[in-house]
């Protein structure tokens, strides 16, 4: 029994990372050898009812408490601006201990869809020349992160063996680019009233970095309201981020109810029937379907949009990036490239600059996806998606970003309400040697066929500049003028 305590010590050290690099100003020590994996974990204590804070326990209990931080004590543009700036300073010391921490760093980030979203969000806005890739525990009740990149889609084990082993899993990962996406969303100032975003009772984190640019933000202008975010799941639109939106806020209502998956995902399926997701056709008003409410355009080449036609019974649209929603479902498939209107489709893959656009009726059109090739209707792969919303069409609608939903005003008098989404770069993430997720750069994949160049138009709505490359996530991340953190290598 000794010897096994031993040999976990011993492997745990791979993982370590000593307080003097953490912690600015702290006290010398004697540092083993450089860990093979150090990490850096970041947990939400109140996802997955109990579990976040049993997991929070357990790392802080094998590893350096200092490494490991609940998002919601102290959030982590902070951490990670306290962490990197006194690397910047080690190394400029000459401490080669701290420069291969830095150069072997992991992140873990466990939990909701939502909060993983927020890392990769700070780690984008960071600019780092050798950005840390980023596992994600499946700790919320969609957990479509995790499940596109092999880390599973069920609540984890939180004790010492379950952690360890996913530290061990974390250190034999591979890295891979996936994609992320950027959305701004422009209308007219009402007259009275407000058009800001409502989330469900309280701001949502995916939300911290979608919200209203600043006065002077090179995206501002006078008179419109300007809001831009990002993502890298999917946005979607229309009835399912309803219901979203329904059971995010009875969740922040009776939180008591929420205390384990199965429970969250029974409840999740009830309110798809109360909001008439099942019986779209009969309950749903026409004038919020996805065609009365707006016009779609698409672009896949440079320069080239071209209107989308959207059938008239799509209630819903889904702007994918990654294999992976509702749960661990592929609303895209794999597209018959025989069949001539598949013949310019390619399969999701995460790194090929391109969002595939799914459309769906209801809840049963849904339900087709659990079939061994089911998919949704297939409209457009797109390296920028344009939403033009009619005057008068609707008051408001519902909107999603990876797995947060909000309830999205819409000024009745204005015809110049325009969601666009384009290419914003890519970010590291890690997954499992057989996870679902697939890359262009696989060798079994054929790179010639996929992907577009990143482009840029001449119109208000696309910008080169630093605001337009910001995420927003990270809004407290305030490097001193001294210091280029973008040039850490």
């Amino acid at each position: 029994m000794e010897e096994d305590s031993h040999s976990q010590s011993a492997s745990l050290k791979e993982f370590y990372i000593p307080s003097y690099v953490l912690l600015p100003d702290s006290e010398s020590e004697t540092v083993p050898d450089v860990p093979r994996c150090p990490v850096l974990v970041f947990i939400n204590s109140k996802s997955g009812g109990q579990l976040g804070g049993d997991l929070l326990v357990t790392y802080r209990s094998l590893l350096n408490k200092n490494q490991v931080f609940d998002v919601g004590e102290e959030a982590p543009d902070k951490a990670l601006r306290r962490i990197y700036l006194n690397l910047e300073t080690l190394k400029a010391n000459g401490d080669a201990y701290a420069t291969q921490i830095q150069e072997r760093l992991r992140i873990i980030v466990a939990g909701g869809d939502g909060t993983a979203g927020w890392l990769l969000g700070v780690v984008c806005d960071l600019k780092l020349s050798h950005p840390p890739p980023i596992a994600t525990v499946p700790l919320g009740t969609g957990n479509n992160l995790p499940f596109a990149f092999g880390w599973g889609k069920k609540n984890p084990g939180t004790d010492r063996h379950a952690v360890e082993q996913f530290l061990r899993h974390v250190m034999n990962a591979k890295e891979m680019k996936i994609d992320n996406w950027h959305i701004l969303m422009r209308l007219r100032a009402p007259k009275e009233g407000s058009c800001d975003p409502i989330a469900p009772l309280e701001l949502p984190h995916s939300l911290h970095a979608f919200g209203r640019v600043s006065a002077t933000d090179e995206l501002n202008k006078e008179g419109y309201h300007t809001f831009r975010g990002g993502f890298w799941n999917y946005f979607s639109m229309g009835m399912d981020a309803q219901v979203s939106y329904a059971f995010h806020s009875e969740r922040k209502l009776h939180p008591e109810k929420f205390k384990n998956q199965l429970v969250n995902q029974s409840t999740y399926a009830k309110l798809g029937c109360t909001q008439g997701w099942f019986f779209a056709s009969l309950v749903h008003p026409s004038s919020h379907n996805i065609a009365q409410l707006a016009k779609v355009k698409v672009m896949k080449k440079c320069g080239e949009w071209r209107d989308l036609e959207i059938p008239s019974s799509i209630r819903s649209i889904v702007c994918l990036n990654l294999p992976s929603f509702s749960g661990g479902l592929n609303p895209w498939g794999t597209p018959n490239t025989k069949k001539s209107q598949y013949k310019d489709f390619t399969p999701p893959y995460v790194d090929d600059g391109l969002l595939e656009v799914v459309g769906f009726r209801d809840a049963w059109h849904g339900l087709v996806l659990y079939a061994p090739s089911g998919h949704g209707t297939r409209l457009a792969q797109a390296h920028r998606i344009c939403f033009e919303f009619h005057k008068g069409g609707a008051d408001h609608t519902f909107m999603r970003i990876d797995g947060e939903p909000w309830k999205q005003p819409l000024p009745v008098d204005d015809d110049t309400v325009v969601v666009e989404i384009s290419h914003h770069g890519q970010v590291n993430i890690l997954a499992t040697r057989d996870c679902q997720s697939k890359s262009v750069r696989d060798p079994s994949s054929s790179p010639s066929q996929h992907g577009s160049e990143d482009c840029q138009s001449d119109d208000d709505s696309s910008h080169g500049g630093e605001e337009h490359r910001k995420f927003g996530a990270a809004e407290t991340f305030k490097i001193p003028e001294d210091i280029d953190i973008s040039h850490i290598s």
